[in-house]
């Protein structure tokens, strides 16, 4: 069986790169004979993936000012009032690998999240043109994202793997009879643990990762964040290690923490982490923290399969759907208001020492649970291509 995973951004996204390298070990460990292949945005940042099978570029094209296509798509608008043509030829890199697939994976996890996506509306419609099956593979979508476009789309799936409840509530709700309920595959990836940095104490390091997304959002958070930062130095005898999982042109987790370590790497308790480490790296220094506090999914999902107690900053609808799966209710999962306090964020922490044993001890009990939901993903998928 070939498997094509499509609608990825590239690996410059730890968490992107995270999902693909899971899913890839799950099928093929699940899935005799399968073969995997990665339509990417940005093929040459996922060379570091070194299961798979193939690595296509499915970048997007933009359609030439005044050429054949540019004048067709044009025809096909006016007199029809449809964009598809133009769509296909946008999208043509990825339509074009269809044909030579089994399955094909829609894989963006929260792509849905981030308004209507026309483009990838109509890989699926060529998809199933062709007669091949479509899986929307461990995504996360909230009801105010929503639209009679986007449901229309969801209804064509062969399968819908939600990853946490909340969204399987939600989609189930609007009458969607093609949903399953699964977990992030990335619970179940490994780890690479490299030698320990200068300053890093063992046992008693947090670690810290912010996005410039939350940022832009809520401008008063970076200064909330860094009130944090002085409360654990002054407060505790921790380490902090600033931890990116993002290194995106314009979405770059690294500048960000960069400023935070220039301000207090004169305290000596306080290092940061490179920004060129892979997804199994960064997991790796993770898992020998004390504590972890995180604004990406998947970096505070690192923390959790490996059972560190976790705060969640500037939450989303996964961050909500994947606590309460794990804890029974939103655990110290802040909303993008709530960061703009340094009282939430202190009180947030202050809460995450005073648990710690009771937070590990409940990780170690719902994880395992967790990981085996991973597995059923890939379950489910094998039913429906047997």
């Amino acid at each position: 069986m070939k498997i094509m995973m499509y609608s990825h951004g590239g690996s410059l996204n730890r968490g992107c790169e995270a999902i693909v390298r899971s899913s890839t070990e799950l099928i093929k460990k699940r899935i005799n004979g399968a073969k995997v292949y990665l339509a990417s945005q940005k093929p040459e940042t996922d060379t570091v993936i070194t299961n798979l099978d193939g690595i296509y570029d499915g970048s997007p094209q933009p359609i030439r000012k005044f050429s054949l296509d540019w004048a067709v798509a044009a025809l096909y608008l006016k007199l029809f009032k449809n964009e598809s043509y133009a769509l296909s030829r946008i999208e043509g890199k990825t339509i074009r690998r269809i044909r030579d697939m089994d399955v094909c994976l829609s894989i963006g996890g929260d792509n849905y999240c981030y308004g209507e996506q026309p483009g990838w509306y109509e890989i699926n419609r060529r998809v199933k043109q062709q007669g091949k099956k479509l899986v929307l593979w461990g995504c996360s979508i909230g009801p105010e994202d929503m639209s009679p476009t986007k449901l229309e789309d969801l209804r064509q799936y062969d399968l819908i793997l939600a990853r946490e409840t909340l969204t399987y509530g939600m989609l189930v709700g609007h009458g969607l009879t093609n949903v399953k309920l699964c977990a992030d595959p990335a619970f179940t990836m490994n780890k690479e643990e490299l030698a320990l940095p200068e300053g890093w104490q063992k046992g008693n390091t947090v670690g810290l990762n912010f996005s410039p997304l939350v940022w832009k959002r809520n401008t008063q958070s970076q200064t909330a964040v860094r009130d944090l930062i002085q409360h654990i130095l002054k407060s505790t005898d921790l380490t902090i290690a600033l931890t990116p999982h993002v290194a995106q042109e314009g979405n770059n987790d690294y500048e960000v923490l960069q400023t935070y370590y220039e301000q207090f790497k004169q305290t000596g308790r306080v290092l940061l982490l490179p920004e060129h480490l892979n997804a199994e790296q960064y997991k790796g220094y993770i898992a020998r923290m004390r504590f972890f506090i995180g604004a990406r999914t998947h970096a505070t999902i690192a923390a959790y399969s490996n059972y560190v107690p976790t705060m969640v900053l500037g939450y989303s609808i996964k961050s909500k759907g994947i606590s309460k799966d794990i804890f029974g209710e939103e655990k110290l999962v802040l909303g993008i208001e709530q960061i703009s306090s340094s009282s939430n964020l202190i009180a947030g922490f202050d809460e995450l020492v005073r648990e710690e044993e009771a937070i590990q001890q409940k990780l170690r009990k719902s994880i395992p649970a967790i990981q085996q939901m991973s597995v059923k993903a890939v379950d489910y998928l094998h039913e429906l291509v047997m």
